[in-house]
């Protein structure tokens, strides 16, 4: 990534359309109450995504959600995440989703991702996934992320997936809880965990996890930073400002519309560059390239 050439790397975006296969409509009353719970049904292609992105100068994180066990959905491949970011590799990393629920089997693609598709990362979701983040079967996939000493992407808090559905979609927001990966960190200390958005209602649990485990970050994805809790903000301007990351949950929220509310909600001029870019080179080791 040629980051000096960019304005800010969005460490939160989204592939929502697959260019390869055909849109698989099984579960889509998750899609329409998403849709409802964002005020948003935009879901630009990966193509449409990448384009968007370096109109604006930016660089992006992206990856899909593979919760194939839980969803009974297809997922969007890998690969093609993999294969865009090969193309574009002066602004864009992919990283990859591999359903926990897969083990052994999951642990072995994670492994070829990394290894043949250049995959710089991993994303999970508990609640969507439907896991508790310490659950054994988990471990064979942690443990090539921290052979490889890469990062990892947690969603944690609230999720506007399932939100409004009966018994919300059947998804548990307790897998979300940030201190459950607590024991992750301590299990796994060279897996850099980053857990995504404000993590309401568990605020305060993931500040004090990210303060007392050096391994862990956070990203500021999926809320504007007008809302943001004063404490984040206030952690982020002192004692967590290195491991704190921009990321915005394209296309849920635009980066535009993202950074102009980081302008003016509170954060200090000091620590923006940092947030905005400098942290997320360091996590992604681009500052030794």
């Amino acid at each position: 990534m040629q980051h000096q050439d960019l304005v800010a790397i969005d460490f939160h975006t989204h592939a929502e359309v697959s260019c390869r296969n055909p849109f698989d409509n099984y579960g889509e009353e998750f899609d329409r109450a998403a849709d409802k719970y964002f005020g948003s049904s935009a879901r630009p292609t990966i193509a449409e995504t990448v384009a968007y992105y370096r109109k604006r100068k930016l660089g992006l994180v992206m990856f899909t959600v593979d919760a194939e066990s839980q969803l009974g959905r297809r997922r969007i491949p890998n690969e093609e995440i993999a294969e865009a970011a090969r193309a574009n590799s002066d602004m864009m990393v992919a990283f990859a989703s591999v359903d926990p629920h897969k083990g052994k089997m999951g642990a072995r693609e994670a492994e070829r991702l990394i290894r043949e598709e250049g995959v710089k990362g991993f994303k999970f979701h508990p609640t969507v996934q439907g896991y508790d983040p310490y659950d054994r079967m988990a471990w064979p996939i942690y443990e090539v992320i921290n052979a490889h000493k890469l990062p990892a992407i947690f969603h944690t808090g609230h999720s506007g997936i399932g939100s409004g559905m009966r018994c919300g979609g059947g998804l548990r927001l307790s897998y979300s809880n940030p201190m459950l990966l607590d024991n992750v960190a301590v299990d796994f200390g060279d897996m850099q965990i980053v857990m995504a958005h404000p993590s309401f209602p568990w605020q305060d649990e993931a500040l004090s996890v990210a303060m007392h485990k050096p391994n862990v970050w956070i990203d500021l994805s999926g809320w504007s930073p007008k809302y943001f809790p004063k404490q984040l903000v206030q952690y982020a301007n002192t004692l967590l400002k290195d491991r704190v990351l921009f990321g915005s949950d394209f296309p849920l929220i635009t980066p535009e519309r993202w950074m102009k509310d980081f302008e003016v909600a509170g954060f200090k001029p000091e620590v923006m560059p940092g947030i905005l870019k400098g942290n997320a080179v360091r996590l992604l080791g681009f500052d030794k390239a």
